[in-house]
């Protein structure tokens, strides 16, 4: 390992050797949504559950674009808005108002992810919503809820009706917003969010080709819905084997986020 690599695998005295993991997964995290063309300027936000006791979670610096973001430069919060390390940067009011509200009620909210990409957003502002068109559709259909639109989320009153609203689910459609997905680990989030904006961009094109779409048969999705709904080996697989070979590309393009 070279002196490099090495000071990259360093833990800052100041924190646990848990949260600093969880620091350069969620880092790796803004990186990825940025590779995939799903940022939004500075705007849209991801979060993660400091391990611990405590509702602290980590969240982006309000002003940074994603592919700056390193664990370092995470802000920690509370659940009531408190910056609880230094930073020259504030958090993004909106945010804080979307994440608090899922990380104050579900226990396994280890990672929230929200996204405005632009087949996300059309999709949440169809009547129809998301639809079991396809394979990958059905990897999200199962497990989506909706919730509906009521202005930028700077409303703390806002709270209660979108943790109603999302319920157990892992995946939500904002409407006439965007996209939203919940995990265990900043991994299964990710996974999450990578198969609801695929299944939204395949719904737009399919809908682009004419009216109709060749129909799946209900037993069918019946079928894919048990294979599917395991939580279980969802995160697993997320965890062993999706998320492993995503750093590792991250590390060759620029392992900077490790920082």
């Amino acid at each position: 390992m070279s002196p490099a690599e090495a000071r990259l695998k360093e833990v800052p005295s100041q924190m646990t050797e848990a949260e600093w993991e969880q620091r350069v997964n969620l880092a790796a995290c803004y990186r990825l949504i940025a590779y995939y063309g799903w940022d939004d300027l500075v705007d849209t936000h991801i979060s993660a559950r400091v391990p611990g006791p405590e509702h602290h979670f980590l969240i982006n610096p309000y002003g940074l674009m994603f592919d700056e973001i390193t664990a370092s430069s995470l802000v920690k919060v509370d659940l009531d808005g408190n910056q609880l390390t230094e930073s020259e940067y504030s958090i993004n009011p909106a945010g804080f108002t979307i994440h608090s509200a899922i990380h104050e009620v579900r226990e396994d909210a280890g990672c929230v992810i929200h996204l405005h990409t632009p087949d996300g957003t059309a999709v949440a502002s169809c009547m129809e919503g998301l639809l079991p068109l396809n394979q990958t559709a059905q990897l999200v259909t199962h497990d989506l809820a909706y919730h509906d639109y009521e202005g930028i989320a700077l409303d703390h009153d806002e709270r209660p009706r979108l943790q109603r609203d999302l319920g157990e689910k892992n995946h939500m459609l904002l409407r006439n917003h965007g996209t939203l997905t919940v995990g265990r680990s900043v991994a299964s989030a990710f996974e999450r969010m990578f198969h609801l904006e695929r299944a939204c961009t395949m719904q737009v094109r399919t809908r682009m080709l004419g009216p109709t779409a060749y129909p799946v048969e209900q037993a069918v999705i019946d079928k894919n819905t048990a294979v599917l709904s395991n939580p279980h080996r969802a995160e697993a697989r997320s965890t062993r084997l999706v998320w492993p070979p995503l750093l590792r590309k991250l590390d060759r393009i620029d392992p900077s986020y490790r920082n």
